[in-house]
């Protein structure tokens, strides 16, 4: 369990990263996300993946952010998220994480989603990956119930070495991920929707998450 959750933050997926780049600078100049997964449309044009990669991590290089990669194929997840300088991958593809993890070796992190039980988790766990992601938004837009994530998380958190992340779909549930004991708080939509903008959405998710600690709730 951790004192004081960081932050994850989910990208949309996305086919063009360099639109999105101004979103993405304005969500980052805080400086108070720990880790990026930058989620690109599956594609199998390996050169443009990469050049995708680059974009991002050069973006999120002033903020000391990682960025861990999801989307390509899994043949080459590892190849891109390498060659573009990434910090690591993520999967949800539980029987190609041995193979990954050998692809990543240990400079890079690898991470695991689409966790629909428990059973599955431990799987993942045991296979060697370096963090758990409950509850993010599935490929069709469809988000957990939020109740279940967060017993997930707490479970995880109590009883595993392996840090998680708890996936909060709007501002309101931010405390409650934070009260699981995850290593971090994982948003998406909760940012890159906010009326006020991307900054904006962080400032108040850091708010959530200390007042929380602080046994304040989320005012």
């Amino acid at each position: 369990m951790t004192d004081q959750p960081r932050l994850f933050l989910l990208t949309p997926v996305l086919d063009e990263v360099e639109p999105f780049l101004p979103r993405l600078t304005a969500a980052l100049g805080s400086g108070a996300v720990a880790a990026l997964l930058l989620r690109l449309r599956p594609d199998t044009d390996e050169r443009a993946l990469v050049n995708r990669v680059k974009a991002v991590v050069t973006a999120a290089r002033a903020s000391e952010t990682a960025v861990i990669v999801a989307g390509p194929p899994t043949p080459l997840l590892a190849t891109v998220a390498v060659r573009g300088g990434a910090d690591g991958a993520h999967t949800e593809d539980l029987g190609a994480i041995r193979a990954l993890r050998d692809a990543l070796k240990a400079e890079r992190s690898l991470g695991v989603g689409g966790l629909r039980t428990k059973h599955a988790a431990m799987e993942a766990g045991e296979a060697g990956v370096d963090y758990l992601l409950f509850g993010e938004p599935r490929p069709d837009g469809y988000v957990p119930d939020p109740d279940l994530t967060m017993e997930r998380a707490t479970w995880w958190a109590e009883i595993f070495e392996p840090p998680c992340a708890a996936y909060a779909a709007s501002l309101s549930d931010v405390a409650d991920a934070a009260a699981t004991g995850a290593e971090f708080v994982a948003l998406a939509d909760a940012v890159w929707d906010h009326p006020e903008g991307p900054a904006s959405g962080i400032v108040a998710a850091m708010r959530a998450i200390a007042a929380a600690k602080a046994g304040e709730g989320v005012a």
